[in-house]
């Protein structure tokens, strides 16, 4: 399966692409251990870094990327972005733009003389027939001073205009660099299937089966990576 990202051809080779998710684990997760002291249990257990549901949704999709360096001082963002010019198509220069107020009005965005923020992405994205696309904060990034909204797009028919990234900046204390490449979404594909809930009470049969799984799970640390992990 394949996503296809395209940019204007003046900007291939000067704007950074999207990146498997892989490829994008940040040095905190890369440099954490892989076990800590329990002072409750007095014993060493695992982190979140030996965690296959957490890792692997943060290797999971693809990374959409910061197009320049963005400089945040005082509460002011600043940038130096030099791009070509289109001979054919307009696409916008800056690396951001905003939100008015009145546009998240009645929501828990809302805050009063204060713009949602929007990460411009310069890359169009189609999908394979029958996929949508789920855009979100890239998964588990909470040391990001930002957080984008989510949102989900038909990207197998809407796949010739830009796709933007609106964000809250909740880090009014954040004075530095964002770098170019940081991160701003992350998209995964997903199918568009007819879905529908079923609800029911556990069998004895289901019972004893949850009750053996969680006896064993106790047992045998790395059951989930070993035996169920795909």
């Amino acid at each position: 399966m394949t996503l296809t990202f395209r940019c204007p051809a003046e900007l291939e080779g000067k704007i950074p692409p999207p990146v498997p998710a892989t490829l994008g684990l940040p040095g905190w997760l890369k440099a954490m251990p892989t076990q800590a002291f329990n002072k409750a249990n007095m014993r060493d257990e695992d982190t979140v870094k030996r965690c296959p549901p957490f890792v692997d949704a943060m290797t999971s999709g693809f990374l959409l990327p910061l197009i320049c360096d963005l400089t945040i001082e005082n509460g002011a963002i600043t940038w130096d972005n030099d791009l070509p010019p289109s001979t054919s198509l307009d696409f916008p220069r800056s690396p951001i733009g905003y939100h008015d107020e009145c546009q998240v009005t009645g929501s828990p965005l809302f805050e009063a003389d204060r713009y949602v923020m929007k990460f411009h992405n310069l890359w169009t994205i189609e999908a394979p027939a029958g996929y949508s696309l789920f855009f979100t904060h890239p998964v588990n990034r909470f040391d990001l001073p930002f957080t984008t909204l989510s949102g989900l797009v038909d990207c197998d028919l809407f796949h010739d205009s830009w796709i933007h990234f609106p964000a809250r900046w909740h880090d009014t204390n954040f004075s530095g660099v964002l770098p170019k490449g940081t991160p701003v979404a992350q998209v995964f594909a997903v199918k568009r299937e007819k879905w529908v809930a079923r609800t029911a009470a556990m069998t004895p049969e289901d019972a004893l089966r949850a009750q053996e799984l969680s006896k064993q799970i106790i047992r045998e640390p790395g059951l989930y990576r070993r035996q169920f992990r795909t």
